[in-house]
């Protein structure tokens, strides 16, 4: 008797294919970078063919675009952006030592597609341009209810503090005996101090 698998199912199996997908183009894109790596050679790490991979992803941009969307996904998932800046910064040294793979691919693409003619310039540099906006609101609310002071520009220190993250996430890949929770809370306990105003403690 044949037994037919229900449509959920199949849902579920093909999922399940593309999180593997996604998961070895992680690795292989952290080792190899974008230019080096081929549908054919992720599609063999996976066990399938590369017209197996193609059936979920239709091009290798789309790939790309679905690894930065996990990466994307786990930030969201860890990340309060309503929440006190100074903590989450601190939360953000426990962000990166969790997934060191998915900060490592991030990485990897950032630098390959620093120019504007690099398949993911753009939607990296709408990224970047989110990430210092979402800081900058944080720190005009914190200037708004008095905590911060008013004199300090919220764009400029905005820009200073996702270039320090991404400074560091390059900088504990490379060194991994770096203490990142101690580096982070230094930092933050600095930028309070700086931004605090008169008669804030």
């Amino acid at each position: 008797m044949q037994v037919t698998r229900s449509y959920d199912t199949l849902l579920s199996k093909g999922e399940d294919r593309r999180q593997q997908i996604v998961a070895a183009a992680q690795r292989m894109l952290t080792r190899n970078g974008w230019r080096g790596t081929t549908i054919a050679q992720i599609a063999q790490e996976v066990g399938v063919t590369p017209a197996g991979l193609l059936y979920h992803f239709s091009s290798k941009e789309q790939l790309l675009h679905a690894v930065l969307d996990a990466r994307d996904a786990d930030d969201d998932e860890r990340a309060d952006r309503t929440g006190d800046l100074a903590e989450e910064i601190r939360k953000a040294a426990c962000r990166i030592e969790q997934s060191p793979g998915l900060v490592g691919t991030f990485v990897v693409m950032l630098v390959e597609n620093l120019m504007p003619d690099a398949p993911l310039h753009g939607r990296l540099l709408d990224r970047w341009r989110l990430s210092v906006e979402i800081v900058a609101e944080s720190i005009r609310s914190q200037q708004r209810s008095g905590r911060y002071r008013k004199d300090v520009d919220a764009s400029v220190r905005a820009v200073e503090i996702v270039a320090f993250i991404n400074g560091m996430e390059i900088s504990w890949l490379l060194d991994r005996s770096i203490s990142l929770g101690d580096v982070f809370a230094e930092y933050s306990r600095s930028l309070e101090r700086d931004l605090a105003a008169v008669g804030v403690k």
